[in-house]
């Protein structure tokens, strides 16, 4: 019998507990990089919120410094204006007599104008405004009492007041600065206010969530519309009372204003709905300057930070787990010719860069002695040419002279010799000319400034050029008024003179021609006026005129300097030289230098 082969054993299942713990591997695998990235996400998160924090708190902190003290600057520039304004006689004898009421007011509108405060009044014991620099307006304080609010009240007690309120004459809120003024036996009260609304202009278009509360926490500047006459916390009873006893905020509802801050300390920080602000007190004023930023800001910045914590968690996890699963086969691969070619490329890369440094260090440092050596030319060339302008103007004064006294020594029967001795000199003094105006636009001029009139000096110009206009045969025509400036009568006379020669030379062979000169004062300007009729600049030409050497004299005898220089005068005394000409019609420059008004304006 053939024996039976013995049937082979099934494979034994897999044990169940294997299965199961594989499982929990994968699931222990999965978890640790989700549990480091939760973890780096809120770690990430509670620090970026604290830094953003900090520099929010920083950059509202500096805010608040620089408008605090912009708001400081603009009040201390007008603190002083009462007392000095209260000590005009003007003032005292409005006090004491109703007949100097006018000439109060027409003072206190002159120096509200010129000082650049909104409104300037006096107003007597009886709490009566009695003179005001509006007072020939609708909105005029002349007539009003004022004894209720606190600016004169705290001066009649104490000498000084300030107060910010909404106006209840001209509904135009402003802060207040008041002084006590006495005159013999009568007592009154000298008020300047303010308009600090340009400030609230300037936060709004700037975007700058910036706000100004009073001592009683009530918002009267803003640079956001719904933060305007809130309360910063809810107000007291005698406050209001108080508020509505002086009109402070005359027409606005405080009571029914929401507080900003209902139940917030009002300490350094402060946070509202959806934002975060710093305060800060302004002093002498018990203000409070409040800056506010969105908290969303934060939010925003401490959620993006989270995120990307969490994503660098979840990568370098995952950057570590497939470093450990490579590193046994990277270190079986890297053997040391590899190591030492990479070093070596390294090297040559870095020697590389720095041959090309070196190369472009070089080629900067030739670039630049090229560059002394050109400036060193010129500065030569400059100190040269000087040398030379002085060198030849004796001789040429002495050739001048010499040829002057030939002249005069001829006999009356030599007809030929004459006029070339006269052309010999003609040809000297152009070349005196010449460097006379190289020396005045190669030396620049200062001096101090004085308190002249334009009127004898222009006068003096024309003495001066009248031997050319009898040659010429035009007399400008002169209209003059007493214009006071701040600059030097020399160097002007110097600009008229250009001017009025540059206008004859326009002028000169022309049948009917008229030069005229207009001194005048328009506004805060003096404006000296060269008119001529001669043929004009061309438009193409005109923005070219008051370059040095350029010249639109076709009989070669202009060298381009005057306007040059002129222009170079008026700037020095803060004023500007202008040209308009049309072909045929003739030519109009125009001087304009800043107008002093008065001597002690001048000095200021």
């Amino acid at each position: 019998m053939t024996p039976r082969a013995p049937h082979a054993l099934p494979s034994a299942p897999p044990a169940p507990g294997r299965g199961l713990r594989a499982r929990a591997g994968r699931h222990r695998s999965l978890m640790a990089p989700v549990l480091a990235a939760l973890v780096a996400a809120a770690l990430a998160w509670l620090l970026a919120e604290r830094w953003a924090n900090a520099s929010l708190h920083e950059t509202l902190d500096r805010s608040l410094l620089l408008t605090a003290r912009a708001v400081e600057a603009e009040i201390d520039r007008f603190r002083a204006l009462p007392d000095v304004a209260g000590e005009d006689a003007r003032i005292r004898a409005a006090l004491i007599d109703p007949r100097a009421l006018d000439a109060a007011n027409r003072y206190l509108e002159t120096i509200s104008a010129h000082g650049g405060a909104a409104d300037l009044f006096l107003i007597n014991a009886q709490g009566q405004a009695i003179a005001a620099s509006n007072w020939n307006r609708p909105s005029s304080f002349v007539g009003e009492y004022y004894n209720f609010r606190p600016y004169f009240t705290q001066a009649m007690e104490t000498g000084r007041g300030q107060f910010y309120a909404i106006g209840v004459t001209t509904g135009v809120p402003g802060y207040f600065l008041s002084t006590r003024v006495t005159s013999g036996n009568q007592t009154g009260v000298l008020v300047v206010k303010l308009d600090l609304r340009p400030l609230q202009a300037t936060w709004r278009s700037a975007g700058a969530q910036m706000a100004l509360a009073d001592a009683d926490g009530v918002i009267f500047l803003s640079g956001r519309e719904d933060w305007l006459y809130r309360p910063l916390a809810p107000l007291a009873p005698e406050t209001l009372q108080s508020l509505t006893a002086t009109r402070t905020y005359d027409g606005v509802d405080l009571a029914a204003a929401a507080p900003l801050l209902p139940r917030a300390p009002l300490g350094a920080d402060a946070t509202g709905d959806g934002w975060i602000a710093r305060l800060t007190g302004v002093d002498r004023t018990g203000w409070r300057l409040i800056a506010a930023s969105p908290s969303g800001d934060v939010t925003g910045f401490a959620s993006g930070w989270a995120l990307i914590a969490a994503l660098l968690a979840l990568a370098a996890a995952s950057a570590l787990k497939s470093w450990e699963q490579r590193r046994q086969l990277v270190a079986l691969r890297l053997s040391q010719s590899e190591r030492l070619e990479t070093m070596v490329a390294t090297r040559t890369a870095d020697l590389a860069r720095e041959v090309e440094a070196r190369a472009q260090a070089e080629a900067d440092l030739r670039a630049a002695q090229e560059h002394l050596i050109h400036a060193e030319k010129m500065a030569a060339l400059g100190r040269m040419s000087t040398a030379i302008v002085h060198e030849i103007s004796q001789p040429l004064a002495a050739m001048e002279a010499t040829l002057a006294a030939a002249e005069i020594g001829l006999p009356p029967s030599d007809a030929r010799t004459a006029p070339r001795l006269a052309t010999a000199r003609g040809l000297i003094r152009r070349m005196q000319r010449t460097t006379k105006h190289l020396k005045s636009f190669g030396r620049k001029e200062t001096g101090d400034l004085t308190l002249i009139d334009l009127a004898p000096v222009v006068a003096s110009a024309l003495e001066l050029v009248t031997p050319r206009a009898r040659a010429v045969g035009v007399i400008p025509a002169f209209t003059a008024a007493s214009v006071p400036v701040l600059a030097g009568a020399v160097r002007m006379e110097q600009v008229a003179v250009n001017l009025i020669l540059n206008a004859l030379d326009a002028v000169e062979g022309q049948a009917g021609a008229a030069v005229t000169v207009t001194l005048a004062a328009h506004g805060p300007h003096a404006i000296l006026t060269v008119a001529d009729t001669g043929p004009g600049i061309a438009p193409d030409v005109l923005p070219r005129v008051t370059e040095p050497f350029f010249s639109t004299k076709t009989s070669g005898e202009g060298l381009g300097l005057g306007l040059a220089i002129s222009k170079a005068i008026l700037s020095e005394f803060g004023g500007d030289l202008a040209i308009a000409s049309t072909p045929a019609a003739g030519t109009t420059v125009t001087v304009t230098l800043p107008r002093a008004t008065t001597a002690r304006e001048a000095a200021e």
